[in-house]
């Protein structure tokens, strides 16, 4: 490249980069996540950014989502290296597009190291080359619990998933949310009481989870594309208009078994639901925070039973906020034996954006600093210091000027920075072994002892 030539050091499309007050509140939302994560018992694990491409496309898992691949760019000069460098066919190599299918390797590696049923949560970074726009990118951080059973898995570990969701929202303090609850088994199950081939479950499933975007008008085009009838399709949209109560659905649900062809699938579907319900309520959720919702259906064929979304009430357009459900074959097609899992994704950077802009977040201030120790005169800067590592001793974030510049500038660099209390130490006041100290808020400006400085300071930071 010519010296002349300009570099473009833009970021590529939707690979998001956060200012540092954005970046604070990202670390703030994932603590919060974790300590509830924690509570329930879940364990933080990371995978590699890195899979082989074969573990990711395993059996379709890969669903929709645009997969990086990924090889490595030798210089001129080394590109014989290539092969040596492990790239052949067999190994081809690409970045991870959900921590779900990862999570199933991870598993089969280290299958004989864990314990289960084997609880795990995950905040890493995933890649999708998707069409990036206005809330959707490439790269983002998900934030991921998932319980994987060795034979076999409790429904109580479906019912545990609301709770903590509630928990998490409730905590974030974003407004009224509401967890909406399905089982894959009732939608299969129905279906096949009315009549559709095995064939066309899976691809009618994924116009009903498409519906919310794409429009009715929409789904009846698709379902008669994928050649259902007119009356196969109202029955369709009448079973995923069913509203009410939980109990009320549940007791609408159990009167259309009544009524048509017993499948063993909507049976089960529908008692297993019955004790999620049943799960959620006892460990204390809200019902104002639940529903069943019969037009869920989660698109990633993985899922076989329980699935959720949630969404912010008076926010819709916002779509899913949260999502996840139950699979019994994805962990097992590695290890060659049954291993079923129930988990959730909080897709972080995307939730993040959205909040922020709708007005729900704010950023955080650019600085994690409480106080700032400004610098009068450049002889008192072992006294500046010393009262700099008294505040830090006291678990108050401080951070010491140590540019001698007018009193003016250093109080407006505090303030743009958001520090909310300067302490001001000048020849006068370090004689007589006190300190002016600034509230930045509301102005006011007051004398102390710098015996009484941490106090002082704590108790105007409340």
């Amino acid at each position: 490249m010519a010296k002349t030539d300009k570099i473009n050091f833009s970021c590529p499309s939707g690979f998001p980069e956060f200012l540092p007050g954005e970046k604070r509140l990202e670390l703030y939302l994932m603590d919060t996540i974790r300590q509830v994560f924690e509570r329930y018992g879940f364990t933080p694990i990371e995978t590699p950014a890195v899979e082989r491409l074969e573990v990711l496309q395993a059996k379709g898992n890969q669903g929709d989502n645009i997969i990086y691949g990924l090889n490595p760019i030798l210089p001129p000069n080394r590109q014989a290296e290539k092969e040596q460098a492990g790239e052949s066919g067999s190994e081809e190599r690409a970045l991870k597009f959900d921590q779900t299918v990862p999570l199933a390797a991870y598993i089969a590696r280290h299958l004989n190291e864990l314990q289960f049923p084997f609880a795990r949560y995950q905040m890493d970074i995933v890649f999708r080359g998707e069409r990036a726009k206005d809330g959707r990118y490439r790269q983002f951080r998900q934030c991921d619990i998932d319980v994987v059973g060795r034979g076999q898995l409790s429904l109580l570990y479906d019912a545990q998933i609301p709770a903590i969701i509630a928990e998490i929202f409730e905590a974030i303090n974003i407004g009224d949310f509401l967890i909406r609850i399905n089982n894959r088994k009732v939608l299969t199950g129905f279906f096949q009481s009315i009549g559709l081939a095995e064939s066309k479950i899976v691809p009618c499933i994924r116009i009903i989870d498409a519906a919310e975007k794409i429009g009715e008008d929409k789904v009846k085009k698709a379902l008669t594309e994928e050649e259902l009838s007119d009356e196969q399709i109202e029955q369709i949209l009448a079973f995923t208009k069913i509203r009410g109560s939980v109990d009320e659905v549940l007791s609408k649900l159990k009167e259309m078994l009544q009524n048509k062809p017993e499948t063993q699938q909507l049976t089960l579907g529908i008692s297993e639901l019955e004790t999620v319900i049943s799960g959620v309520r006892n460990l204390g959720v809200s019902e104002e925070l639940f529903c069943i919702d019969l037009a869920i259906a989660r698109g990633l064929d993985y899922y076989t039973g329980t699935v959720y979304e949630t969404t912010l009430i008076g926010h819709e357009a916002l779509g899913s906020i949260c999502s996840g459900g139950r699979y019994e074959e994805l962990v097992g097609m590695f290890v060659g034996e049954k291993m079923p899992g129930v988990g959730i994704s909080i897709g972080l950077t995307r939730l993040m954006s959205r909040l922020i802009k709708a007005g729900i977040l704010q950023s955080f201030s650019s600085t994690p600093a409480q106080v700032m120790v400004v610098n009068m005169q450049s002889d008192l800067i072992p006294l500046y210091l010393e009262v700099s590592q008294r505040l830090r001793r006291a678990g108050i974030s401080t951070i010491t000027s140590f540019e001698e510049r007018a009193l003016g500038k250093q109080l407006q660099q505090a303030d743009k920075r958001g520090i909310p209390i300067c302490v001001i130490i000048g020849a006068e006041e370090a004689a007589l072994q006190k300190c002016g100290l600034k509230n930045m808020k509301t102005g006011e400006q007051v004398k102390v002892e710098l015996a009484d400085l941490v106090e002082e300071v704590k108790k105007q930071l409340g």
